[in-house]
């Protein structure tokens, strides 16, 4: 075997979730209630398009979560850790140039003394080893080559789209019952209990048509352009998803299980209870929150110094570092839902059929269990999926004062971090701050949008249905 898989902490978390998160599709698709809600997220084009805009991240971020070592001529495992993303953009990543080039540039931004082919030096900006390397002359054939290169990259986009539209056609057709055609018709003329597959038809288009685009011209140049140290931006952005989608995750299962036992124990108890928790957060709210983490992660990171010899590859000691600021910020962001949870939970233990429990002697963790927790789900999901966004953002923040992520991990926060001193050059060198500007937004705007949806779909005080419920007609939106 040529590849030794290798497992890193993130790894096994990340795909811990994706097995909890597919345990929770099955528990929902068998809860009527539940399923209707999400239903009537999916059925709304801003709930598809952006569920699809996250889906497409989050299969890059799984992509980059399956590493491997490679084996070496000499027969051993090399130290590198490699991902199956990394595998994917090898030739991004091959294709180094010197320092920095503009995005789709065919010379370096950095002007050199050349040698003529007459005798003598001149001052110029030299042609770059990868980037626009297979055109004779760049000033005549630049133009019509990127456009031929991106056409021909879009009209693959939409051949895979059109092939993507119906393989979903095909697995509707059987599901609806009808013919492949009565399908493709159904799709462009969605009935009223039908989810909004046309948005993610019109959003996969888009994806596909600039995706096969830049497919196109990064096979001949460095389409975003290329950093001080010559590697290619793209590449480096991409690389960047994993570490967001990680930050915006795992954080949640450190924030989750501390901010649910102490909120839901504060609102139910009382007291003293009641008390002590309300000190504690209300305590930890006292210190500034950016001066905790980077506190916390100065330990860390000596920690981690001390105990090199631990790490067996570079990777590694990333990864363990990365791991510990989810900790970190897990463990000092949980105070908003408590928080929340409490106010909910003294409204709850006054109802009815929590009073008639106690009277029957139920015990106050099975009443937690049982009747407070369920009734509090539809705030949990909505915190979490809006937070994600605020997490996302944390880091970039926490990259940027020197706090993150090791500054070896490829973050949104270290392109920005390091272009910050590129803003000062003459000339100016824009694109890196613009990509991770870019991916960052686009992660965070879909979050935002597919948060806003969940929030209408579950939340039972937003009034709002879908307008295949039959009840839309009479409630119309928001009460």
């Amino acid at each position: 075997m040529s590849l030794q898989p290798v497992m890193l902490w993130t790894d096994a978390l990340v795909w811990l979730l994706v097995l909890a998160t597919a345990g929770f599709a099955w528990y929902i698709a068998r809860t009527p209630v539940l399923r209707e809600s999400w239903h009537n997220v999916l059925a709304r084009p801003m709930g598809m398009s952006s569920a699809a805009v996250l889906g497409v991240f989050i299969l890059v971020g799984l992509a980059d979560s399956l590493h491997y070592r490679e084996r070496l001529d000499n027969g051993q495992f090399g130290v590198e850790v490699k991902s199956a993303l990394d595998a994917a953009l090898s030739p991004l990543a091959a294709r180094s140039e010197r320092t920095y080039s503009a995005p789709l540039a065919t010379h370096s931004q950095s002007k050199e003394n050349l040698e003529q082919a007459g005798g003598g030096t001149v001052r110029a900006a030299p042609r770059l080893q990868f980037g626009g390397a297979h055109l004779q002359d760049p000033q005549r054939d630049w133009r019509g080559d990127v456009i031929a290169r991106a056409a021909a990259g879009a009209a693959l986009g939409l051949a895979v789209c059109i092939l993507f539209t119906a393989l979903l056609a095909l697995a509707l057709a059987r599901f609806w019952r009808c013919g492949f055609f009565a399908s493709l018709r159904r799709l462009r003329q969605p009935q009223e209990k039908d989810l909004a597959w046309r948005s993610l038809l019109v959003t996969a288009f888009l994806f596909l048509l600039m995706a096969g685009a830049m497919a196109g011209l990064a096979s001949g140049y460095h389409v975003l352009g290329t950093d001080k140290v010559g590697q290619d931006v793209l590449y480096q952005s991409l690389k960047s998803v994993r570490t967001g989608l990680v930050i915006g995750t795992l954080t949640t299962l450190v924030t989750l299980p501390v901010a649910i036992g102490l909120g839901l124990l504060a609102g139910y108890f009382r007291g003293w209870v009641d008390d002590v928790i309300q000190y504690l957060y209300t305590t930890l709210n006292s210190i500034p929150w950016v001066l905790l983490v980077a506190a916390a992660v100065l330990i860390v990171q000596v920690f981690i110094e001390q105990n090199e010899r631990s790490f067996s590859s570079v990777a590694e000691r990333a990864d363990a570092r990365l791991l510990a600021l989810c900790v970190i910020i897990g463990l000092t962001g949980w105070t908003g839902l408590a928080r929340l949870l409490r106010a909910e939970t003294l409204k709850l233990r006054e109802l009815d059929y929590v009073t008639a429990a106690r009277a029957f002697g139920v015990g106050g963790p099975r009443i937690l269990l049982r009747h407070i927790l369920p009734n509090v789900q539809h705030l949990i999901l909505i915190t979490v999926v809006m937070d994600f966004s605020g997490l996302v953002l944390a880091e970039a923040i926490l990259s940027y004062v020197g706090v993150g992520v090791d500054p070896v991990m490829n973050s949104w926060g270290n392109m920005i971090n390091a272009a910050r001193l590129e803003l000062a050059r003459e000339p100016v060198v824009w694109w890196p701050l613009l990509a991770a500007f870019g991916f960052m937004f686009a992660l965070v705007l879909a979050a935002n949008l597919f948060a806003d949806v969940v929030q209408d779909a579950f939340d039972p005080r937003s009034g709002v249905k879908h307008p295949a419920d039959p009840r839309a007609s009479s409630q119309g939106g928001k009460a």
